[in-house]
C-alpha cells in the first residue's frame, strides 16, 4: 500500500533543542535584538543604533543589510576601513578565523546569520560532495536577493510577539548556507557519502525530484525508488543525509513556497495552499501556524 509522507511516523522528526546560552552569538551583544540559537547555527534580528562592531570568531557569519545603510565604513582581514554604501539586501559574508569591522553613522537593520564550521562542512559534504571548503566574500554592497528573502522569512518569525519556532528556523539557517555553499564557496576534493547517508548521486536526484514535485502528494515509496532502496532504509538515509526526515523536508519546502508567494503576489490564500502542495486553505493555516506560529493571514499583513 503506497504511505504517503504526511502519514510518517511522528518520531522520525526531532525538533532542534535549544542553547539557551546563545554561545554561538556571545559575539554580538545582546541589545542587538532577539535571537534563537539552533543545532545549525543561530540568528539575530537586528536593530541597532550608530555604532561599531569586531568580530573574529570559529564559526562564519553573514550579515543581510534589510534597509538601506549609507556611510558604512567597513574591513575585511585588514586594518583599512572603507566606505560604502549599502542598499538593501546587501550580503556580508565572514569567514571563520578572519576579522572584521564595520562602523555605521546612522540606525542599521540586518539579520545576522551564524553558522557553525562542522555544520557548514557537513553541509559542503552532502551538497557538493566537498572535502574542504573556502568561503569567498562577495564585494562589499553586493545586492543577493535569494540571501535578502531567507533574511525576511527569519525576520518575521524573529519579530513575532510569540517564541519563534526553532525548528522553522533551523531549516532556514540551513537553506541559508546550501545557497553560501553554492554561490559563494571554492571547491575541494570530492569525496565519498558520510556514512549510513544516502549516496552523493542519490541525495541530489531524490533533492531534484522533490524540488519539482513538493506541490503534490509524494510517497515514501515513490522517493525510496529513486535511491533503490526500501522505504524503511530510504527514510533514515535521507534523515543522515540533510538532518531531516523527508516528510519535514516536504513541510519545509511548502512553507517556504507559500511563505514567498503570500509575500510576493496576490493570490488568495486558498489558491497559494493549492499551488503549494496543501489540501485547503486551512490545511496551510494548521501547519504554519505548527511550524511558524503565525497564520498565512498573518504573514500577508506585514508585506
Amino acid at each position: 500500500m503506497n504511505r504517503h509522507l504526511d502519514r510518517l511516523e511522528a518520531d522520525i522528526v526531532r525538533p532542534p533543542q535549544r542553547d539557551n546560552d546563545h554561545g554561538i552569538l556571545k559575539i554580538i551583544p545582546e541589545s542587538a535584538g532577539p535571537r534563537v540559537v539552533t543545532p545549525g547555527g543561530g540568528v539575530i534580528y537586528s536593530l541597532r543604533p550608530p555604532g561599531s562592531q569586531t568580530v573574529l570568531s570559529e564559526n562564519h557569519f553573514a550579515e543581510v543589510i534589510l534597509a538601506p545603510s549609507p556611510k558604512i565604513r567597513a574591513a575585511l582581514a585588514s586594518d583599512r576601513l572603507r566606505e560604502y554604501d549599502f542598499p538593501a539586501g546587501t550580503l556580508v559574508i565572514q569567514p571563520a578565523h578572519v576579522e572584521g569591522r564595520i562602523e555605521w553613522s546612522f540606525t542599521k537593520e540586518s539579520l545576522i546569520v551564524a553558522l557553525r564550521t562542522e555544520t557548514f562542512a557537513d553541509l559542503g559534504l552532502r551538497e557538493l560532495d566537498l572535502s574542504k571548503i573556502e568561503l569567498q566574500p562577495p564585494s562589499f554592497g553586493t545586492v543577493d536577493r535569494t540571501a535578502w528573502r531567507i533574511a525576511e522569512l527569519l525576520k518575521m518569525e524573529l519579530a513575532r510577539h510569540e517564541p519563534a519556532s526553532e525548528l522553522y528556523i533551523d531549516s532556514l539557517i540551513t537553506l541559508f548556507g546550501i545557497h553560501l555553499l553554492r554561490t559563494y564557496c571554492g571547491t575541494g576534493k570530492q569525496l565519498a557519502k558520510a556514512k549510513g547517508g544516502l549516496s552523493v548521486s542519490s541525495a541530489r536526484r531524490v533533492q531534484e525530484y522533490i524540488k519539482e514535485n513538493f506541490a503534490r502528494a509524494l510517497s515514501v515509496d515513490e522517493l525510496a525508488a529513486i535511491s533503490d532502496l526500501s522505504p524503511y532504509h530510504f527514510i533514515r538515509a535521507f534523515t543522515k543525509t540533510f538532518g531531516q526526515s523527508p516528510h519535514q523536508y516536504v513541510i519545509m519546502l511548502r512553507l517556504i513556497s507559500a511563505g514567498n508567494m503570500l509575500i510576493e503576489t496576490d493570490l488568495t490564500i486558498a489558491e497559494i495552499a493549492y499551488l503549494t502542495g496543501f489540501s485547503s486553505q486551512s490545511h496551510l493555516t494548521s501547519t504554519m501556524r505548527k511550524y511558524q506560529r503565525m497564520t498565512p493571514a498573518e504573514i500577508r499583513l506585514r508585506r
